[in-house]
Protein backbone atom coordinates (compact mmCIF):
# COMPACT_ATOMS: atom_id res chain seq x y z
CA UNK A 1 0.00 0.00 0.00
CA UNK A 2 1.39 3.30 -0.86
CA UNK A 3 0.16 6.70 0.55
CA UNK A 4 0.72 9.91 -1.48
CA UNK A 5 0.85 13.01 0.03
CA UNK A 6 0.43 16.55 -1.97
CA UNK A 7 -0.47 20.21 -1.01
CA UNK A 8 2.07 20.98 1.25
CA UNK A 9 4.26 24.64 0.33
CA UNK A 10 4.89 27.94 1.84
CA UNK A 11 2.38 30.25 3.15
CA UNK A 12 1.80 33.76 5.33
CA UNK A 13 0.68 33.28 8.51
CA UNK A 14 -3.01 33.76 8.66
CA UNK A 15 -2.99 31.68 5.25
CA UNK A 16 -4.17 28.16 4.08
CA UNK A 17 -3.12 25.02 2.03
CA UNK A 18 -4.61 21.66 1.94
CA UNK A 19 -3.26 18.49 2.19
CA UNK A 20 -4.24 15.39 0.03
CA UNK A 21 -3.22 12.23 0.73
CA UNK A 22 -4.10 9.29 -1.38
CA UNK A 23 -3.76 5.59 -0.88
CA UNK A 24 -3.35 2.75 -3.49
CA UNK A 25 -2.26 -0.76 -3.57
CA UNK A 26 -3.52 -4.03 -2.02
CA UNK A 27 -6.91 -2.09 0.11
CA UNK A 28 -9.96 -3.82 0.68
CA UNK A 29 -11.12 -1.28 3.38
CA UNK A 30 -9.20 1.63 4.98
CA UNK A 31 -10.30 1.96 9.03
CA UNK A 32 -8.90 4.92 9.69
CA UNK A 33 -7.07 7.97 7.83
CA UNK A 34 -4.62 10.44 9.60
CA UNK A 35 -2.29 13.53 9.94
CA UNK A 36 0.53 13.77 12.14
CA UNK A 37 3.47 16.20 12.04
CA UNK A 38 6.94 16.61 13.21
CA UNK A 39 8.59 19.86 14.12
CA UNK A 40 12.67 19.87 13.51
CA UNK A 41 14.00 18.60 17.00
CA UNK A 42 10.62 17.15 17.95
CA UNK A 43 8.89 13.76 18.05
CA UNK A 44 5.81 13.15 15.56
CA UNK A 45 2.36 14.12 17.24
CA UNK A 46 -1.36 13.68 16.13
CA UNK A 47 -2.65 16.31 14.55
CA UNK A 48 -6.27 14.79 13.48
CA UNK A 49 -7.61 11.52 12.08
CA UNK A 50 -11.43 10.27 10.15
CA UNK A 51 -12.57 7.10 10.75
CA UNK A 52 -14.05 5.17 7.93
CA UNK A 53 -17.75 6.66 9.34
CA UNK A 54 -16.56 9.89 9.57
CA UNK A 55 -15.97 10.24 13.38
CA UNK A 56 -13.29 12.74 13.79
CA UNK A 57 -10.98 13.66 16.53
CA UNK A 58 -8.02 16.58 16.87
CA UNK A 59 -5.73 17.90 18.65
CA UNK A 60 -6.17 20.61 20.77
CA UNK A 61 -3.41 22.78 19.20
CA UNK A 62 -5.80 22.92 15.61
CA UNK A 63 -8.92 22.60 16.76
CA UNK A 64 -11.80 25.39 15.02
CA UNK A 65 -8.63 25.99 12.25
CA UNK A 66 -7.93 22.67 10.87
CA UNK A 67 -10.37 20.06 9.50
CA UNK A 68 -10.05 16.48 8.33
CA UNK A 69 -12.28 14.64 5.69
CA UNK A 70 -12.51 11.85 3.21
CA UNK A 71 -13.50 10.30 0.10
CA UNK A 72 -14.01 6.71 0.93
CA UNK A 73 -14.51 5.88 -3.00
CA UNK A 74 -10.99 7.52 -3.92
CA UNK A 75 -9.70 6.22 -0.50
CA UNK A 76 -8.13 9.73 -0.04
CA UNK A 77 -7.57 11.77 2.71
CA UNK A 78 -7.57 15.80 3.04
CA UNK A 79 -6.42 18.13 5.59
CA UNK A 80 -7.52 22.02 5.28
CA UNK A 81 -5.82 24.20 7.13
CA UNK A 82 -6.75 27.91 7.87
CA UNK A 83 -5.37 30.48 10.07
CA UNK A 84 -2.16 28.79 9.97
CA UNK A 85 0.55 30.32 12.90
CA UNK A 86 4.62 29.78 12.52
CA UNK A 87 3.88 27.07 14.64
CA UNK A 88 2.49 24.97 12.12
CA UNK A 89 5.31 24.23 10.59
CA UNK A 90 6.37 20.99 10.07
CA UNK A 91 6.38 18.05 7.69
CA UNK A 92 3.09 16.12 7.67
CA UNK A 93 2.85 12.88 7.09
CA UNK A 94 -0.51 10.84 6.08
CA UNK A 95 -1.34 7.42 8.11
CA UNK A 96 -3.89 4.91 7.19
CA UNK A 97 -5.49 1.89 8.82
CA UNK A 98 -5.80 -0.73 6.51
CA UNK A 99 -7.60 -4.05 5.67
CA UNK A 100 -5.79 -5.54 3.01
CA UNK A 101 -7.47 -8.48 1.96
CA UNK A 102 -11.67 -9.52 2.24
CA UNK A 103 -10.04 -13.05 3.64
CA UNK A 104 -7.93 -11.49 6.83
CA UNK A 105 -9.19 -9.43 9.52
CA UNK A 106 -5.64 -7.97 10.08
CA UNK A 107 -5.19 -4.28 10.33
CA UNK A 108 -1.68 -2.64 9.00
CA UNK A 109 -0.89 0.65 9.33
CA UNK A 110 0.55 2.41 6.69
CA UNK A 111 2.77 6.17 6.23
CA UNK A 112 3.42 8.81 3.57
CA UNK A 113 6.72 10.23 2.89
CA UNK A 114 5.86 13.27 4.13
CA UNK A 115 5.07 16.75 2.80
CA UNK A 116 6.62 20.32 4.20
CA UNK A 117 4.33 22.95 5.60
CA UNK A 118 6.32 25.95 6.25
CA UNK A 119 4.26 29.07 7.50
CA UNK A 120 6.36 32.16 7.85
CA UNK A 121 5.81 35.29 10.43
Amino acid sequence: VQLVESGGGLVQAGGSLRLSCAASGSIFSINTMGWYRQAPGKERVLVATITSDGSTNYADSVKGRFTISRDNAKNTAFLQMNSLKPEDTAVYYCNALVRNSLHSTQLSTYWGQGTQVTVSS
